[in-house]
């Protein structure tokens, strides 16, 4: 079983700040000397980070138990933050600590009710467990507090798809294709403040038919002919449907989808 994980990543900012040398030096053109910076330690001149910018640069390497220890001093610290708790439960879910990460995101969400990353990642614990119904309702509800994010409606195409509600998962893909039309080739991480989970435990084939539907629906006929093949490679039957489907309506004339049509099916597929 595969499993892809999308994230917002850490600013480019906070990289570069690790690479960048702060230089305060005296020329002949700049006579005065730049006062010291307190940020900076005195050994290498390099911009000292604080606990929150740590715990994050330890995520972008996947040291999680480094960003689990600093993130759970930040909660302690600071009690009522939503996000570290939420960013607690993230180290601890990459470390498959299920019940605890759990626990973190429920604590975000009782914080702060409208942080819909918090709600969407309670949602992810719940696919991973195979509740599909419990995974619907909170990407549902991550939905309500923010209706412009692709990731919510991926996940809830995903758990959709685990409940074998075919339709519904479809036009969750359509959702989210709508907002972003390169969601589907996002960066995959569990770096930042929402995780989402791709995984596809059986029926591989229709889940990728289901995906080229989508995007044939989007017009993408590059993605859609990708996913008919591997729908197909999988053991898709009845991939000829494309001719009368109405929603390859848009794409079928396209040489792309023609040329695919006449391929032969290869001997790794079933008739």
């Amino acid at each position: 079983m595969t499993r892809y994980y999308l994230a917002i990543p850490v600013s480019a900012f906070l990289l570069l700040s690790m690479l960048l040398p702060v230089c305060a030096q005296t020329t002949p053109e700049n006579p005065q000397a730049q006062p010291p910076n307190p940020n900076t330690t005195s050994s290498n001149q390099t911009p000292k980070l604080s606990d929150e910018e740590l715990a994050r640069l330890y995520l972008v390497r996947k040291q999680y138990r480094e960003a689990q220890d600093i993130f759970h001093k930040l909660t302690m610290e600071q009690p009522k933050n939503a996000v570290y708790w939420n960013e607690l439960g993230i180290t601890l879910h990459n470390q498959t600590e299920l019940d605890a990460a759990l626990k973190c995101y429920k604590k975000s969400v009782q914080l702060d009710p409208h942080y819909a990353d918090a709600q969407n990642n309670i949602g992810t614990i719940y696919y991973e467990r195979k509740k599909y119904s419990k995974a619907i309702r909170a990407y549902k509800k991550a939905i309500s507090l923010r209706q412009d994010f692709a990731a919510f409606y991926l996940n809830l195409g995903f758990a959709y798809f685990g409940e074998k509600d075919f339709e519904q998962s479809i036009a969750s893909f359509r959702k989210a294709l709508q907002i972003d039309p390169d969601s589907f080739e996002t960066a995959r991480s569990r770096t930042g403040t929402v995780i989402q989970d791709r995984s596809v435990a059986s029926d591989r084939a229709r889940f990728y038919f289901l995906l080229a539907k989508s995007f044939a629906e989007y017009g993408n006929v590059e993605r859609c002919v990708i996913y008919l093949k591997k729908a197909r490679d999988e053991g898709y039957k009845d991939v000829s449907s494309v001719k009368s489907d109405p929603s390859f309506a848009r794409v079928i004339k396209d040489p792309a989808m023609q040329e695919f049509l006449l391929e032969k099916v290869p001997d790794t597929a079933q008739p």
